[in-house]
């Protein structure tokens, strides 16, 4: 995209035209349409593979001084010589008028857009100083030369392969970006627009431009009066957060005021602005003429010196040779040829998976990974990678900023902090870069899901049928076990449910208690583990102490499903030993009632089995 890097760069503007000579080869390519976009509504959103976000050139990321808004202290007033647009932020007045005749036909095109004047502005002063570096425009939106950026060979920008025949820049073999708002050629054809109501739509000419721009923008539905649309929208242009930096401040100094019309700068000496025409593809690629040197017209080859007119030249004396400082053994001495420095790394590529997940306020289990490769495919140590957290969540890495630089190892691999999720859900997305290189970045999306909803029982019941009744200080038997059902009688998993004691429908500190082998209390409220895949959950074991009496075993889920069983404490179902365990019986099964010669029949220490009591949910 874009050939200068800064505002000062803009002086050597004379040298980037000789750049610029093969563009100049062709007119700029215009294609017959309607002549209005009313069905280029709903655009859907640039895929994944789309290549303007990619490395394409060299924005001009210079940012705006820093001229205060108009109205506020320091500001020139009116009426005063310096009262008019300031030239550093001016805005030459046909790339204005473009930029909000873009505006006007989005609102028309695109109402739910809302895509401001001041952002395509924003973009067009960094890609292309409004159309300065085509040598000025002309009233009618053409510029004096076509803008073509470097070819995108993969070398020190992306590798996009030509998509259009060479039918906007020229080339057949690779793409480049186009125009003043540096569109590559497979993007401009799905997202072109006519913004004069001519019936063309020509990338050279800023009135068409701007209203593809506006398009581009716009397309998947977004809304450009978020700001997280904003940033989106923009990095669709340029993944790089310089760039995102530098458009979103511009834009600012825009909509406050520093945006005014200034007089078009000149236009190069080129035939004058006649209307513009598809050239025909042309059969063979151009290949541009070498300028014939300064005072030498009409030929380029240099000329053979004839003989005699010179005066042979005295032969320079051949240098000595190096002696050879390592010879065998000598591995440790001083001489010897030092290691060559690890490649330079040209790119990254991601190393595992590239979607995250989490639920909000959890942890990612995955950690963005890449590596850096060189110019030969093999894994490039100590480059510094910077990772990204785009887009609108609340999510950071775990050093509290959106913000992580990793430098990779021996392997090439470079990981981020472990990334925690925020309240936020939704999709946001982690961008790699290769700090100091033109790389295409790595992507990986993240998501932080809506968590599932809890479980929900419409009643739950018990599982064995055996009354709960025993001796003070005696053992209940086997632990009760629970079963979470939906109406229909289908388990449900993962219901939480908690045991209360309770007596005359009270929590109670005396009574039966559960059994607490972990800290040796006597605890009467319990949270039982989760319902399994069947639905059932086991209460720890329940035990008496000395106190008799009818108590409640109540068991309640979160949203009010409620079972109640009896436990009943009296002497009668069983002795008690000082241990607190029911008295042993006699081993033929029969109990002395303390007289001699009589035997009677030993107690059973629970009684006959009842019903189990089952629980729905209360009515209202």
């Amino acid at each position: 995209m874009k050939i200068l890097r800064t505002r000062a760069a803009s002086v050597s503007r004379q040298g980037l035209c000789t750049a610029l000579l093969v563009a100049s080869l062709t007119t700029a390519a215009v294609g017959a349409s309607p002549p209005h976009n009313a069905a280029d509504a709903g655009d859907p959103a640039p895929g994944p593979g789309n290549p303007q976000r990619l490395p394409h050139g060299s924005p001009n990321l210079a940012l705006p001084d820093l001229v205060p808004p108009p109205g506020t202290p320091g500001a020139p007033g009116p009426g005063t010589p310096d009262s008019g647009p300031d030239k550093a932020t001016g805005i030459p007045a046909t790339a204005l008028a473009a930029y909000k005749n873009a505006e006007k036909l989005a609102k028309e095109q695109w109402p739910d857009c809302h895509v401001p004047w001041e952002l395509i502005a924003a973009i067009g002063k960094v890609e292309s100083d409004h159309g300065g570096m085509g040598g000025g425009l002309r009233t009618d939106g053409s510029t004096g030369k076509p803008i073509i950026g470097p070819p995108l060979t993969g070398e020190k920008f992306a590798l996009v392969r030509d998509t259009d025949g060479g039918r906007y820049d020229g080339d057949r073999q690779f793409d480049h970006a186009v125009g003043p708002m540096q569109f590559i050629p497979s993007t401009w054809q799905a997202y072109a627009a006519d913004g004069r109501g001519a019936g063309q739509k020509d990338p050279n000419n800023i009135f068409d431009a701007a209203a593809g721009t506006a398009r581009y923008l716009c397309a998947g539905g977004l809304d450009l009066s978020k700001q997280e649309d904003v940033d989106k929208a923009v990095l669709r242009y340029n993944s790089s957060g310089d760039y995102l930096k530098t458009v979103l401040a511009w834009m600012r100094t825009y909509r406050n005021g520093g945006g005014g019309a200034v007089p078009n700068p000149p236009v190069s000496s080129l035939p004058p602005a006649g209307g513009t025409t598809l050239p025909p593809l042309p059969t063979t690629p151009s290949v541009p003429t070498v300028p014939a040197t300064p005072g030498t017209p009409g030929t380029t080859t240099p000329t053979r010196p004839t003989p005699g007119n010179t005066t042979p030249s005295t032969p320079k004396p051949k240098p000595k040779p190096e002696p050879d400082r390592n010879k065998p053994g000598d591995k440790d001495k001083p001489g010897k040829d030092k290691p060559k420095p690890p490649a330079e790394a040209v790119g990254l590529e991601a190393d595992g998976e590239q979607r995250l997940s989490a639920e909000p306020g959890m942890t990612f289990e995955v950690q963005p990974r890449v590596r850096a490769v060189t110019k030969d495919g093999q894994p490039a140590p100590k480059a510094r990678v910077r990772f990204d957290i785009v887009g609108k969540t609340d999510a950071l890495f775990r050093n509290g900023t959106r913000t992580y630089y990793a430098t990779t190892g021996s392997k090439g691999l470079a990981s981020t902090q472990k990334i925690k999720a925020g309240k936020e859900t939704g999709d946001f997305t982690v961008l790699a870069t290769l700090e100091g290189r033109h790389s295409a970045p790595v992507e990986f999306t993240a998501t932080v899901k809506t968590p599932p909803a809890p479980p929900h029982a419409d009643a739950i019941v018990r599982i064995d049928e055996t009354d709960l009744k025993t001796a003070p200080g005696a053992s209940f038997g086997a632990p009760v076990i629970v079963q979470a059902t939906t109406k229909s009688g289908r388990a449900v998993v993962g219901q939480r449910i908690k045991a209360t004691i309770l007596a005359n429908d009270k929590p109670t500190q005396a009574g039966p208690f559960f059994e607490d082998k972990k800290n040796g209390g006597t605890p009467r409220t319990v949270d039982l583990p989760a319902t399994g895949q069947d639905g059932k959950t086991t209460l720890p074991r329940l035990f008496a102490d000395r106190q008799e009496g009818t108590f409640t075993l109540s068991l309640t889920t979160e949203d009010g499903v409620a079972l109640t069983l009896d436990l009943i404490v009296d002497a009668k179902f069983g002795k008690t030993g000082d241990t607190g365990k029911t008295g042993d019986k006699a081993k033929d099964g029969k109990k002395s009632d303390g007289k001699k010669g009589k035997d009677t029949k030993g107690r059973q220490d629970h009684a006959t089995p009842s019903p189990s009591p089952r629980a729905t949910r209360p009515t209202e």
